[in-house]
């Protein structure tokens, strides 16, 4: 299982050193931007998320929460950059899929408890990430919703039947429990916010994860 600490969790005020103390054992650092209307929330935007690149050689896995994709993308296009994931909910998620695509990163979508994999399916074999959220996007700190676990297998069950190569990424509620669950439904990739940065050995937590 790889693993992507959620910095929204994270104390701003001291961001580098929060970083610096999650990268041994993370594949990813998981980056979430909010606009405050897609989601009720306000997170950071491009110019610190520009900044977490240059303080971290782990590679950024860049969540857009936006109602315009579009207008973030080519903001979020870093050197370290290897995910950027738009949401199905989104205006124009087809042609965001194509932009990241162009700019040489690695495509995501993502899907909200409500939203069923069927919404996707003519996307997947252009993805490179798939991400299920397991709670409801915009604040930390939430339980992870158990039928979640349906569209993490259907989705791994499509990608084996398929032949698709995209990543299979939980966010939400994520901890050593609701990880192996996710694990065993097929999930490859785990974002984890409060169950890795609320506690004083971090790599101790990420190591629990894989």
């Amino acid at each position: 299982m790889k693993v992507a600490p959620s910095i929204l969790t994270a104390n701003f005020t001291n961001l580098a050193q929060e970083i610096k103390s999650v990268e041994k054992g993370s594949d990813y650092i998981h980056v979430d931007i909010m606009d405050g209307h897609f989601v009720p929330n306000i997170s950071f935007g491009p110019a610190i998320a520009g900044q977490i690149s240059e303080v971290t050689d782990v590679l950024l896995d860049i969540h857009l929460m936006v109602d315009y994709p579009l207008l973030w993308i080519d903001k979020v296009n870093f050197k370290t950059t290897e995910f950027i994931t738009v949401h199905a909910e989104s205006n124009r998620y087809a042609e965001s899929i194509k932009r990241i695509k162009y700019l040489g990163k690695k495509a995501g979508l993502c899907i909200k408890p409500s939203t069923p994999v069927d919404i996707i399916m003519p996307y997947l074999n252009q993805l490179d990430l798939v991400l299920v959220m397991g709670v409801e996007p915009g604040y930390g700190g939430q339980m992870f919703i158990q039928s979640q676990l349906d569209k993490i297998k259907m989705l791994a069950d499509l990608k084996k039947e398929h032949g698709y190569t995209y990543e299979i990424e939980v966010d939400g509620g994520i901890n050593a429990t609701t990880a192996k669950q996710c694990a065993e439904a097929g999930a490859t990739i785990v974002v984890a916010g409060t169950y890795i940065f609320n506690f004083e050995n971090r790599e101790e937590r990420i190591n629990t994860l894989k």
